[in-house]
C-alpha cells in the first residue's frame, strides 16, 4: 500500500472541503426557498398570463415555490422600484416587456430607476406585436372600416384606449391619425385588463395594446384585431395585415419579453434561472400556449436580451424625439 506524506493529504482534503463548501454555497444561491416574479400590470391581463404560464413550470426546474406578485401601477414603474429595492439573492425577479425597460426611461424624468445601472438582464423568451383592435360596438371589420366609422360617427374624433401613458401604444395611436388625417385621442389605462374591460362594455370603441391582451377576445368575436404591427402577419393571426401593407411603415423592431433582476445578483443565481427558464420555454405545452398568446417565443440569453433591449431603446429614442414629446 502506498503512503502518502499528512501535508499532501491535509491539503487534498482541504481543497476538497473548499470545493464542495463553493459548490454547496453556489447552489444554495441558485435555489432560493421563493422567487418571487414582480409583474407591472393588473391580474387579468395578458403580462399576468404569461406570467402565471411560466411560473407554474418554473417552481420544478428552480425546485423552488414561484409566486407571480402583481405591483400594477404606472406601467409597471412601480414593479421596477420594487425590483431596485429588492436584495440581489435570486429571490426576486421581473418580468417586463419593452415598455418599462426601454421607454420609460425616455419618457419619465425621474422614473425611480436606472435599467443599466440598476438592473441586469437574466434572460429573454419572446417577442410580440402591438395590434389596433375595435370593439363590438363598431361596426368595423378591417381597419378602412374602423377609419369610415370614425369619419362618419365622430366627425374625423375618435378616442383609442392605450394601457399606460406616453407608451408605444400612445405614440402609435398618434402616428396613426396622422397617416390617416383622424383626430385620435390616446386614453391611458392603468393596464390592458381595465382597458380591456371597458371595451368589451363597449365605453371605449378601439384599442391599441399587444396581441396577448387582446387575442382570447378576438377569438371570441368579442373585440375585433385589425392591423398588427411587425415586419410580418403573425401566425396566430394569418388573416390580419400588418400596418406596413396598410402604408404605415418604420415599425418593424417588434418589442420583447424578457426578465430582469436587481443588478449585483450572482451570476451562478443568473445562470440557473436561465437555465430553468431555457428548459420551460421548451417544452411543448408551453410553447404552444405561450405561441396561442400571439407571441413568438425565442430564448434569448443576458447578453442577447441586453442587446436587444439597447437597440430597442434606441429606435424609439430617434421616434419620440422626433414626435416632439417632453419627458415629463
Amino acid at each position: 500500500m502506498v503512503k502518502f506524506p499528512l501535508p499532501r493529504i491535509t491539503r487534498a482534503l482541504r481543497h476538497s472541503l473548499a470545493l464542495s463548501a463553493f459548490l454547496l454555497g453556489g447552489l444554495a444561491q441558485a435555489q432560493p426557498g421563493t422567487v418571487r416574479l414582480l409583474v407591472g400590470f393588473p391580474p387579468g391581463g395578458g403580462t399576468d398570463a404569461i406570467a402565471r404560464t411560466l411560473a407554474d413550470k418554473l417552481k420544478d426546474q428552480l425546485g423552488s415555490t414561484v409566486i407571480v406578485e402583481n405591483r400594477a401601477g404606472a406601467g409597471g414603474q412601480i414593479a421596477a422600484q420594487a425590483l431596485k429595492a429588492a436584495p440581489a439573492d435570486g429571490s426576486t425577479f421581473f418580468l417586463s416587456h419593452d415598455h418599462t425597460i426601454s421607454i420609460l426611461p425616455l419618457v419619465v424624468k425621474n422614473p425611480g430607476f436606472e435599467p443599466a445601472r440598476d438592473f441586469v438582464a437574466v434572460a429573454g423568451f419572446a417577442t410580440f406585436v402591438n395590434a389596433l383592435a375595435v370593439s363590438g360596438g363598431t361596426p368595423a371589420k378591417s381597419m378602412n372600416d374602423y377609419v369610415a366609422w370614425v369619419r362618419n360617427q365622430g366627425a374625423g374624433k375618435g378616442t383609442v384606449g392605450v394601457p399606460a401613458p406616453a407608451s408605444v401604444p400612445e405614440f402609435l395611436v398618434k402616428l396613426i391619425g396622422q397617416k390617416y388625417k383622424l383626430d385620435l385621442q390616446a386614453a391611458p389605462y392603468r393596464g390592458s385588463a381595465p382597458m380591456m374591460a371597458d371595451m368589451l362594455g363597449n365605453q371605449i370603441n378601439a384599442g391599441v395594446a399587444s396581441i396577448p391582451d387582446f387575442i382570447e377576445n378576438h377569438r371570441a368575436g368579442k373585440v375585433r384585431i385589425v392591423a398588427v404591427l411587425g415586419g410580418t402577419r403573425q401566425p396566430a393571426l394569418p388573416d390580419v395585415p400588418t400596418f406596413a401593407e396598410l402604408g404605415l411603415a418604420g415599425f418593424e423592431d417588434v418589442p420583447y419579453y424578457g426578465f430582469f433582476a436587481p443588478v449585483g445578483t450572482p451570476k451562478a443565481v443568473i445562470d440557473h434561472f436561465s437555465e430553468a427558464l431555457a428548459k420551460v420555454i421548451a417544452m411543448p405545452d408551453v410553447r404552444e400556449r405561450l405561441t396561442a398568446m400571439g407571441l413568438t417565443v425565442g430564448f434569448m440569453s443576458s447578453q442577447q436580451l441586453a442587446s436587444r433591449e439597447r437597440a430597442y431603446e434606441q429606435t424609439w429614442a430617434r421616434i419620440i424625439k422626433a414626435s416632439g414629446f417632453q419627458a415629463q
